[in-house]
């Protein structure tokens, strides 16, 4: 299968992954993967079940260390820092988890305190209590400070959970099927949600979707993920105009099947 020519971009890369491989036992999952995300863009990586997108997540974390190749973060190569230096890295970095990750018997109060208070533990309780009500402002559910997760929406949750990684400001967002599961008006509400996030702090991002609505409306470029390679790396009309056959399978399913 042929491959695009790699995509450039003038912005400082804030990610730079080159010629990434890994692979488990005999099952190779990445296969020389090139890929660059620029200050302040949104990225989404498209792919089929199973197609690698959670483990190069995991390697561009340090969760995961890569058989070959360079996976390099803020101009730092992953593989080579230390616990201490990967731990200061990944407070640059944020997740968005799929079901929210927020803890069932901590309030939202204390679900936002919680990594704040382990990470930044000079603050008063005043800059405390100023963090928690800005984050929850800003994703507008200020009124849920006192609920527990139990009574939150499903879509309230994914909202939570964005604040609770907002509150650390970090400078590389990391969002997981950020609409699966949830109606379609709310789905319009975090994609919204994205951008703003995008805007006000300043983001780069990473969004893992098999929603086109969502990648069509958060995205300023699509890399398709298959065979372990990226195949198409693009604007959104570039990769969907084009006869990439992946491409073409996940505009289908999401505009055609659909209907």
């Amino acid at each position: 299968m042929s491959t695009d020519i790699p995509y450039t971009n003038t912005k400082e890369a804030v990610i730079a992954i080159k010629n990434l491989y890994k692979s488990f036992d005999e099952n190779k999952v990445l296969n020389g993967i090139d890929l660059e995300l620029h200050k302040g863009e949104n990225v989404v990586v498209l792919g089929r079940s199973g197609s690698g997108k959670s483990v190069l997540i995991k390697i561009i974390a340090g969760l995961l260390k890569p058989d070959k190749g360079i996976v390099s973060v803020f101009q730092e190569q992953i593989d080579l820092l230390n616990f201490k230096e990967l731990q200061k890295l990944r407070l640059r970095m944020g997740f968005s988890f799929q079901s929210g990750a927020l803890y069932d018997g901590m309030n939202v109060r204390e679900n936002l305190e919680f990594p704040l208070v382990r990470n930044q533990r000079k603050l008063g309780r005043k800059q405390v209590n100023d963090a928690v009500e800005q984050v929850l402002h800003d994703v507008g559910l200020l009124q849920t400070i006192n609920q527990l997760p139990s009574e939150l929406s499903g879509g309230q949750k994914k909202r939570i959970g964005i604040a609770r990684t907002l509150i650390l400001k970090p400078e590389i967002m990391f969002y997981d099927e950020p609409t699966g599961g949830i109606d379609p008006i709310t789905c319009v509400e975090i994609n919204n949600l994205i951008n703003k996030v995008q805007q006000q702090y300043n983001t780069s991002s990473i969004i893992i979707t098999h929603d086109l609505t969502c990648a069509k409306t958060t995205v300023d470029r699509i890399a398709i993920l298959s065979e372990g390679k990226i195949t198409k790396n693009g604007s959104f009309d570039e990769v969907f105009e084009s006869e990439d056959p992946n491409a073409k399978a996940f505009y289908n399913y999401n505009f055609i099947a659909k209907k």
